[in-house]
């Protein structure tokens, strides 16, 4: 492929066609790659939540966001900010697993901080409060790697999938 042009989509829309990773990240053209989550898909909060959980589950959490953000996008302007912040914290996980420390946390609070207006009502059974405290501690803990003085480069990332959220307790 012709590395000035930009890829589109069948729409004529801009879009990298580069296969990605398990983390998103993008792959040189022609490598294997995984299977990019369909964009602009409207589902249920069910389904939503069903599909994102697999996903952080199998240590996916930027396709989780994917999923979470079609959400956000489409959802009722009412819940616009818990989807939005549901999306931040799988990116955030995904930063953290790529071992960027400050973005990931950065990221991981922001989400925090749009979940904090919906701990009362737990919404589609979303266990806000936990999550909450998870995207606290993960932030925590991934800040304190990087400050203990050791090289970005040695930063060891952490597991995607061993870190991976539950977004509804007892609902995996």
């Amino acid at each position: 492929m012709d590395e000035t042009r930009r890829d589109r989509d069948a729409e004529g829309r801009a879009r990298n066609a580069r296969p990605r990773d398990g983390l998103g990240r993008p792959l040189p053209y022609g490598a294997p790659g995984v299977d990019r989550q369909p964009e602009g898909v409207t589902r249920t909060p069910e389904e939503t939540l069903r599909e994102a959980q697999r996903l952080l589950d199998a240590g996916m959490p930027f396709h989780a966001h994917e999923v979470l953000e079609d959400a956000w996008k489409s959802g009722p302007v009412a819940e616009r900010e818990l989807w939005r912040g549901l999306a931040q914290l799988a990116v955030g996980l995904t930063h953290a697993a790529r071992g960027n420390t400050t973005g990931g946390a950065r990221l991981l609070r922001r989400g925090a901080a749009a979940l904090a207006g919906f701990e009362a009502t737990r919404p589609h059974g979303i266990g806000v409060d936990g999550l909450i405290g998870w995207a606290e501690e993960l932030a925590g803990r991934v800040e304190a790697k990087k400050a203990c003085g050791a090289d970005a480069a040695r930063v060891r990332p952490v597991d995607a999938a061993g870190e991976a959220p539950c977004l509804r307790p007892g609902g995996r």
